[in-house]
């Protein structure tokens, strides 16, 4: 059994429910500060993401675990997590920082797990019509994650420019394209 099977899990769990999943091989719930670390190391070990400091991964569990997720092999070590926080000009919109999947257990469909059981979570407890994220150009592995999220959710995929390299500090920064999936019904 994939990773993939947990969204069944959410369509089928109401939302007074806890907020884990299972399946044989990872389980799927939110993350605790002393994720952070290991976290942080996922951060690393992908070598596409940006690498933030080792305190804002702490931080992050801590403070954003309710938009965040963190999948877990049997032992209950991380495998993979995504990170993320409600827009506060706009409450219902997720917005997807970052999105990560241990090497060792890529192609499982763990990643499109943790983006199916979070925006379910998310939904049932503040409500939740759109999710956003942002995506380097060429980096073809999440485009195609996003792009399956919206068909599996039969919502609409738009992208723009939301932030050009001049508006960056340094030069050799590529534009960060927005992408936002909606509307989304759970």
């Amino acid at each position: 059994m994939t990773a993939h099977a947990e969204l069944a899990h959410y369509r089928k769990t109401p939302p007074s429910t806890p907020s884990t999943s299972t399946t044989s091989t990872t389980r799927i719930d939110r993350p605790r500060p002393g994720d952070g670390r290991l976290l942080w190391r996922l951060a690393r070990d992908s070598r596409t993401l940006d690498l933030n400091s080792a305190y804002s991964y702490l931080l992050w569990c801590r403070d954003f675990a309710g938009t965040s997720a963190v999948a877990r092999d049997s032992s209950g070590r991380p495998v993979g997590f995504v990170s993320g926080y409600l827009r506060p000009d706009s409450p219902e919109t997720l917005l997807v920082w970052q999105i990560a999947v241990d090497e060792s257990v890529r192609g499982l469909g763990i990643a499109g797990a943790l983006l199916d059981g979070l925006s379910a979570r998310v939904a049932a407890e503040h409500g939740l019509s759109s999710l956003e994220t942002t995506i380097s150009p060429g980096n073809l592995a999440s485009e195609r994650l996003f792009a399956s999220y919206a068909a599996r959710h039969g919502a609409t995929l738009t992208r723009s420019v939301l932030f050009a390299p001049e508006e960056f500090p340094d030069r050799g920064y590529a534009p960060e394209v927005l992408h936002r999936i909606g509307p989304l019904h759970f």
